[in-house]
């Protein structure tokens, strides 16, 4: 098994919490975002190629299990857990690697690697704006007022339906950083794909079955 990069956002640096301030579209984040470096603070054995992050680099190398320069869907999932040390689902892993791989092989290589470290800092950074108690996952009330914020207008009753569809059994319910990019990565496609046809911005439109299924296909693919 790979090394693991952690997401957990609870992570402390000093004994105090770090924040999610910073430049989260430049350089891949440090460490397990504000814990010291995984691999250790030396990179493996290679030079950096231009334009990657030193640091992405040396994550890169680690996850690369099989050494065949590219990392798989498997290797990413092995790589990324959540705050509570669960791996990330083998939806979201793939949504990112397919996001990221340019040739359409179902991996990506170190430049992909490293524009994904900094996508998902981007996402932590979000998540932990929309995670006011500090718990490491996004409740209820907390997905509500990321909805509202993010300039969703969605009910009460869609909010619930995610968290019986993503979030882990319990009697508070909640969302783990995974599921919540899963969740906002698929609703920005279908968003996109329903503007598309809303060309009057009115909020409703007329689908034949067969266009509504492409529509879903093609933004699952």
């Amino acid at each position: 098994m790979g090394a693991r990069v952690s997401c957990d956002v609870t992570a402390r640096v000093g004994g105090a919490r770090r924040g999610s301030g910073g430049d989260s579209g430049g350089a891949a984040p440090g460490g397990p975002y504000g814990q010291p470096g995984p691999y250790g603070t030396a990179a493996p054995g290679g030079h950096v190629p231009p334009g990657v992050d030193p640091e992405a680099f040396s994550w890169f190398q680690s996850v690369d299990a099989d050494h065949s320069g590219y990392i798989s869907v498997k290797e990413l999932k092995q790589a990324l857990v959540n705050s509570n040390w669960s791996t990330f689902n083998d939806e979201t892993c793939l949504l990112m690697i397919n996001m990221f791989d340019k040739t359409r092989s179902g991996r990506i290589d170190v430049y992909g690697f490293s524009a994904l470290m900094r996508f998902i800092q981007q996402w932590k950074n979000l998540f932990q704006q929309y995670d006011r108690d500090q718990s490491g996952s996004i409740s209820f009330n907390e997905l509500q007022q990321a909805f509202s914020q993010m300039g969703y207008n969605l009910s009460p009753q869609f909010s619930q339906l995610l968290l019986a569809r993503y979030a882990q059994r319990s009697p508070n319910p909640s969302i783990q950083l995974d599921h919540f990019i899963q969740i906002c990565m698929q609703l920005q496609s279908t968003t996109d794909a329903f503007r598309e046809k809303d060309t009057g911005l009115v909020g409703n439109v007329r689908l034949s079955y067969e266009d509504f299924l492409t529509m879903v296909v093609t933004r699952m693919m």
